[in-house]
């Protein structure tokens, strides 16, 4: 089972005035638009995706470092072994180009997200 870590998201209620916030102060550029959602900057080669609330997704969501992301190339074996770790699956969904994604919970209130590479 292979992992790669692959962004940190930042929930906002301020979407344009966060992202300002990490380009004026890090140095952060802007990499792409999430449409209708927000933006992913390049902050240093680490990848920051900052939204507000996204009303698609029906877990709880919090504002500010909400969770991290990591890709997977075992799906099914990764989640199986969150599972057998007592790892609780907050939610599963289609990601946009059709692949498995899930968000389960972390420490404090904290969540991760398992993306299925494809």
């Amino acid at each position: 089972m292979a992992l790669t870590f692959q962004h940190v998201h930042l929930k906002t209620r301020d979407v344009q005035a966060t992202v300002q916030y990490y380009i004026d102060n890090f140095g952060a550029t802007r990499k792409a638009e999430i449409p209708g959602r927000g933006w992913q900057l390049d902050l240093h080669g680490t990848q920051l995706n900052i939204t507000g609330i996204i009303a698609e997704q029906k877990h709880e969501q919090q504002y500010g470092i909400e969770h991290m992301a990591v890709v997977t190339d075992d799906y099914p074996g990764t989640l199986a072994k969150l599972r057998e770790n007592g790892v609780a699956v907050l939610e599963e969904l289609k990601g946009e180009k059709g692949n498995r994604v899930a968000f389960v919970a972390a420490t404090d209130g904290a969540q991760m997200e398992v993306i299925e590479k494809i």
